[in-house]
């Protein structure tokens, strides 16, 4: 790179400029990586505690519809009778310029039972009842799984950006502002022995007048 730039002290300047410029934006690209890592670390904490809690509570899930199966006959019809859910919004929040996710659920009613007693049993309830936390730690589960690819996209995207400013542009800055400085001072030296020589040539030549 710095062969291709003019030793002039304009373009010192401009790349003078130029390198504060690209250690700034180092600078804060390290500290937008920092945030996200952390933002991410402490919801990969969550998501391993949610994921042996949303385990547990599918198998109980199972196991009661299971039970309701075998109490009452297969239950389809009694399934189909439950409404689907259409109380959910997702609304996004911003972690240094990374929008995140986040899951709503507001439902319009308190629960209560969607079918009829008839053709039920409490075992039916239970399975209904445990579905229902299912799938309010599912809306959660997703909305911190999503954050967390979401940031770490953006954290390897943030390192791609530091590593490149670090290790390309602020060292191509450094040595053409070297290059240039050298190439200044050279020519300051040279102008100054011509002077010195211009100098000596004409004290010669008033001193033989």
């Amino acid at each position: 790179m710095a062969e291709q730039v003019f030793a002039t002290k304009g373009n010192l300047i401009q790349v003078k400029k130029s390198l504060a410029l690209a250690k700034t934006g180092f600078d804060l690209m390290d500290r937008k990586r920092n945030i996200l890592i952390r933002e991410m670390m402490s919801l990969v904490d969550k998501v391993k505690l949610m994921r042996n809690e949303i385990t547990d509570a599918y198998a109980l899930g199972y196991f009661y519809l299971q039970q309701a199966n075998i109490s009452t006959g297969v239950i389809s019809n009694i399934a189909s009778q439950v409404k689907l859910e259409d109380s959910v919004t997702i609304t996004y929040r911003s972690v240094m310029g990374v929008e995140v996710p986040e899951v709503i659920y507001k439902p319009d009613r308190e629960m209560h039972l969607e079918y009829g007693l008839v053709e039920t049993n409490s075992r039916v309830d239970e399975a209904y009842v445990q579905f229902q936390k299912v799938k309010e730690l599912t809306m959660v589960l997703a909305e911190v799984d999503n954050s967390v690819y979401r940031l770490a996209a953006a954290i390897r995207k943030t390192q791609k950006r530091a590593n490149a400013l670090k290790n390309i542009v602020i060292p191509n800055f450094e040595n053409t502002q070297k290059f240039i400085t050298e190439a200044l001072e050279e020519k300051e030296r040279e102008d100054f022995s011509r002077m010195k020589v211009i100098k000596s040539q004409k004290e010669r030549k008033e001193a033989e007048i």
